[in-house]
């Protein structure tokens, strides 16, 4: 390959690399980035052909599209969005960072962007449309970043980056070569030399060696940018997400998470497994949580078809840290806390999830609300996701101890043994029952007697079949199927028809365990719906959960496509963590991780040490000193053989550039040049080696200058009897220079 085509091939290849960038961030569809590649593809093939645009030509197709662009700006692209928005596949692509939740401007920009570069490519192209395309590039770059907080964004800008440093190379050295002319040199061998005829030769196969080099230079200077980056980026401070805003609202069609929720609309989130969030939890490999819910809502007032908040429980406390820490409760036991990690996507919820009875919480959120239930709000993120952490104290008293509680509620408590005001009787006549036949004589044997009896007695269903005046007495008495939301419902009003507090939650069931992100996923399906019964006596809200097995199984992935979302999953975890989410928490914990590791490396390699030191028998003391003996040597021999090849001043040097290589090899030249500068013979500008020599005379200057041009412009090496005679002949000169 010659440089001409290895500079196109760069080229284009950074203008590749920038289009596939804004295409995999969702800025272009599928047909566009088809067209452009054909585009490049023809571009490539009428490279130095009369086929090729003028500039002039190129300025008025350009002229002639801006009428275009303004039509698909006010009228064509909003049709096309619109359409793609009713037609229902929104919804399922918004979370993927289609361009559908992008602006109208933003589209019209990438399809503006795309066709001056198609322009550009077809043209003749001069040094200034060269670097017009470069420029081009990087805005589209800047354009992909904007659009998508994915990790597939890292590859395409690492493919980019190493395209564009290459291009940026082989630009350099294409000017270079064009403002260097024939008639810049001087011929310095005969055309009927021997030397002459092998020069082409020789320098085809220098160009050849330099070109070849040229993508190893590129991969160096980007290895060495991004390990000088690396510091930088890990001490820098972070501000606030400064993605392009969009259009949208996060999860569209997100619903069951506000203060009034119709009985069946968890179901509607149960069909579908788009991600919601991923929980880390401490430790979570020792002991995998799976009795945690993720705690959402909690509604205290049933109108018979909807929970909603009474206005008691409307009531909120804000509260404000500028460090980021606020603390909601306290704990007996530090002991008991559990830690964890939420990383939640873009949604139109304010809703904050965490264990039950979270003590604090800690995250970059400019405030939070708590209301009287524990329900945790923020500001609204349906643009951008949220990474927080939580503090629960997910202890719970013992059943013994809840069997003594004697249920004496004071006054603001009736709220949660309120009923529907035309509630069917068969309902507590059906509760009665129950407890009976379980003999339960407490409140805590109670809530377990209706839990089990809805549990083993009725079937899990995402078919709304219960429906009427009054859904729950139809889920009860004809329907007995339905999701966790009837089953909590009905356990909840059944308990309070015998005078137990209870109110109803919202939340996620733990969701899929993921290894390799060592995280919770958890998908909209995992919503869930349970009862929290009130102990006065220690104060408590107790967990239950009247939801048979198959309503509370999380998705699992297996085989081969399976493990590998997972790790695919890992990957986008941990760039949203470390890069998109990474703040100042996250620096100190860095630091802290790093400080850790050295600490207890030295304290190892100390005990390694002190181990080797008793335990190596004195037998090896002797082979350890032959063998650093025999690397001694080694060395002293490489030292001897650089000393002969380069002399004592170059000799000692570790790194030897081009530049410092070839004056080493022409440095018997650059001593003649010495001595005659002594004798007052200096060397003109204009002169050649040849024409300088047949000014000194002498046939030594004769064979000196021959052997410089053969190893300076020939490429060629001189023997060791060569460089033996040169020396002699430099003494020579050297020594009638003393004599005169």
């Amino acid at each position: 390959m010659n440089f001409s085509t290895y500079f196109r091939l760069t080229s284009y290849a950074t203008i590749a690399a920038a289009a596939l960038s804004v295409f995999v961030a969702g800025g272009v569809g599928v047909w566009l980035g088809l067209a452009f590649a054909v585009v490049m593809v023809v571009a490539w093939q009428l490279e130095d052909t009369r086929w090729q645009l003028t500039e002039r030509i190129a300025l008025i197709i350009i002229l002639i599209s801006i009428p275009i662009f303004y039509l698909d700006w006010r009228i064509l692209t909003p049709l096309v969005l619109d359409e793609f928005i009713s037609s229902g596949d929104f919804a399922r692509s918004a979370g993927a960072g289609n361009i559908a939740r992008g602006s109208v401007e933003v589209a019209v920009l990438a399809h503006l962007i795309f066709f001056l570069s198609a322009v550009k490519l077809l043209q003749r192209k001069a040094d200034r449309d060269w670097f017009f395309l470069y420029l081009i590039s990087f805005f589209e770059v800047l354009l992909a970043a904007g659009l998508t907080a994915s990790p597939t964004i890292l590859a395409t800008l690492s493919l980019y980056l190493l395209c564009a440093v290459s291009t940026v190379i082989a630009f350099e050295i294409h000017k270079t070569r064009r403002r260097v002319t024939a008639t810049q040199t001087r011929l310095l061998l005969r055309p009927d030399s021997k030397l002459f005829q092998k020069l082409p030769m020789r320098l085809w196969r220098r160009r050849y060696l330099e070109t070849r080099r040229l993508p190893l230079v590129s991969v160096g200077l980007l290895f060495f940018i991004v390990v000088f980056a690396l510091p930088f980026f890990l001490i820098a401070p972070r501000t606030a997400s400064s993605a392009l805003r969009r259009s949208g609202n996060g999860l569209a069609g997100f619903i069951g998470f506000s203060d009034n929720v119709t009985l069946g609309e968890i179901g509607h989130l149960k069909g579908n497994d788009e991600i919601f969030m991923h929980v880390r939890v401490a430790d979570s490999n020792a002991a995998k949580p799976v009795h945690l819910r993720w705690r959402g809502v909690a509604l205290d007032d049933f109108t018979g078809k909807a929970w909603k908040k009474s206005p008691v429980a409307e009531i909120a406390e804000k509260k404000e840290s500028e460090r980021g820490f606020f603390q909601i409760g306290t704990t007996p036991d530090i002991n008991q806390v559990t830690t964890q990690t939420f990383f939640l996507e873009a949604v139109d919820t304010p809703v904050l999830f965490g264990a039950p009875r979270v003590v604090a919480v800690q995250g970059r959120l400019p405030f939070i609300r708590v209301d009287s239930e524990g329900s945790i709000q923020t500001r609204q993120h349906e643009q951008e996701r949220v990474v927080y952490k939580v503090y629960s104290d997910t202890s719970e008293p013992d059943p013994n101890t809840l069997r003594y509680d004697r249920l004496e509620y004071f006054v603001d408590s009736a709220r949660y043994l309120e009923l529907p005001r035309h509630l069917d009787p068969r309902i507590a006549e059906l509760t009665a029952t129950v407890i009976e036949q379980a003999n339960a004589r407490d409140g805590y044997d109670k809530a377990r007697a209706i839990e089990s009896y809805l549990s083993n007695n009725y079937r899990y269903s995402l078919d709304l079949k219960a429906s009427g005046p009054d859904p729950l007495f139809d889920f009860l008495f004809n329907v007995r199927a339905g999701h966790c939301e009837y089953f909590a419902t009905a356990m909840a009003v059944m308990l309070r028809t015998q005078g137990v507090a209870t109110r109803v939650v919202n939340g996620f069931l733990p969701g899929e365990y993921n290894p390799a992100a060592e995280a919770y996923t958890v998908r909209q399906s995992d919503a869930h719906s349970w009862v929290e019964v009130y102990f006065p006596q220690t104060n408590s809200w107790v967990t239950f959960d009247p939801t048979p097995p198959a309503g509370r199984s999380a998705k699992v992935r297996s085989g081969i496509a399976g493990t590998l979302s997972k790790y695919s999953e890992a990957l986008e975890l941990m760039w949203f963590q470390y890069v998109v989410g990474y703040d100042k928490q996250e620096q100190r914990s860095l630091v802290t991780s790093v400080r850790n590791e050295l600490v207890d490396l030295r304290r190892e390699s100390g005990k390694t040490f002190d181990r080797a030191r008793t335990v190596l028998p004195s037998l090896i003391q002797p082979v350890l000193a032959v063998v650093g003996l025999s690397v001694a040597l080694l060395l002293l021999g490489l030292i001897a053989q650089r000393i002969r090849r380069y002399g004592w001043r170059h000799g000692f040097q570790i790194w030897h550039s081009p530049a410092a290589d070839e004056m080493t090899r022409i440095e018997f030249y650059e001593r003649l040049l010495k001595v005659m500068a002594n004798r007052g013979i200096k060397r003109a500008p204009y002169q050649t080696p040849l024409e300088f020599a047949a000014v000194v005379g002498g046939s030594e200057a004769r064979v000196i200058t021959n052997a410089y041009n053969r190893v300076r412009f020939g490429d060629d090496e001189l023997s060791d009897i060569e460089r033996s005679q040169i020396e002699k002949l430099l003494a020579r000169i050297e020594g009638n220079q003393r004599n005169n």
